[in-house]
């Protein structure tokens, strides 16, 4: 009666793995379909100028995208590289078009990997610049301590990240918010940093080389009534990076998908309006180590959480 007995508590076990097995498997299968088609793929953009003009350039590129990925795509304007970060985080963006610090943020936070980045003039990596008003009597680097900083976000690799560690370097000083500026305006974008500065309320702002050609046609003498104080190191240019949520299939069709835009005068246009891309490449996560080195100076400085 016993060997009985056990012989049934063994069946019964052997028929729960089974079927345990078989719910870890329909439940593997279903996250795997899941990740292979996302029911929608959200695009996440900050405006190096006007919002609403971005969120009408890049309508085309979501459309196209759309065909090539067969689900519906979206580009969502959003208003800091900090908030791109973070909905890539919670995973709400899939696509993030970030310059290189925020890259380096959300890769360090979220895992998120670069998988292309642009290319302008034929090279993959540009300068930051120190813009000032001509009548500003502001004529060296030296002659900015105490003034007012416009910067576009402190995310921004070209706005923040690489002047801010070249005037620590220059300067010695730990925390060049603190210890260097008077004040420090956020502005939320590469030209409305430029505008702090036509407007008076800032005496010197931090950008891409040279942000200020966005802004010709709303303010024709930005070129006179501005100059150049100098520009900063080199600096890998911005990426298209994922969230690592998403299958390996689906990251390969959409960085194939990007790729072929370089054969699609339309859709290069429209990189081109939106960020001034002249053609997507590849990238790796090396590419930034420059930018993770630069950060790597004065983490303790920078509060990422709240960013």
């Amino acid at each position: 009666m016993k060997k009985v007995l056990s012989l049934v508590l063994l069946l019964c076990f052997i028929f729960m793995l089974a079927a345990c097995g078989s719910e870890e498997g329909e439940a593997a299968e279903t996250k795997n379909d899941k990740e292979a088609s996302p029911e929608k793929i959200v695009m996440g953009f900050v405006p190096s100028q006007d919002s609403d003009k971005i969120a009408d350039t890049v309508k085309p590129l979501a459309d196209k995208l759309s065909e090539e990925l067969g689900v519906p795509v979206e580009g969502k304007v959003m208003n800091s590289y900090s908030a791109v970060v973070e909905g890539m985080g919670s995973g709400q963006i899939q696509i993030g078009f970030l310059p290189a610090f925020a890259y380096v943020l959300a890769e360090e936070k979220y895992g998120v990997k670069v998988a292309l980045k642009s290319e302008r003039y034929g090279s993959d990596k540009y300068r930051a610049q120190y813009v000032v008003r001509k009548d500003s009597g502001i004529n060296s680097l030296e002659d900015l301590e105490g003034k007012i900083w416009a910067i576009p976000d402190v995310t921004s690799t070209s706005g923040f990240l690489f002047p801010a560690n070249e005037l620590m370097e220059k300067f010695d000083v730990k925390d060049v918010q603190q210890d260097f500026f008077s004040q420090t305006i956020s502005a939320g974008g590469h030209d409305n940093a430029v505008v702090a500065l036509l407007d008076g309320n800032a005496d010197v702002a931090t950008t891409f080389e040279d942000a200020r050609e966005d802004l010709v046609k709303e303010y024709p003498n930005v070129m006179e009534d501005t100059k150049i104080l100098g520009y900063t190191k080199w600096i890998p240019n911005d990426t298209i990076s994922l969230i690592p949520d998403l299958s390996d299939d689906m990251k390969e069709k959409i960085t194939k998908a990007f790729l072929s835009f370089n054969d699609d005068d339309e859709m290069i246009k429209v990189m081109n309006d939106v960020y001034s891309w002249d053609a997507i490449v590849e990238a790796k996560d090396e590419d930034y180590q420059i930018v993770r080195d630069t950060y790597k100076k004065f983490k303790d400085t920078i509060n990422i959480d709240d960013m």
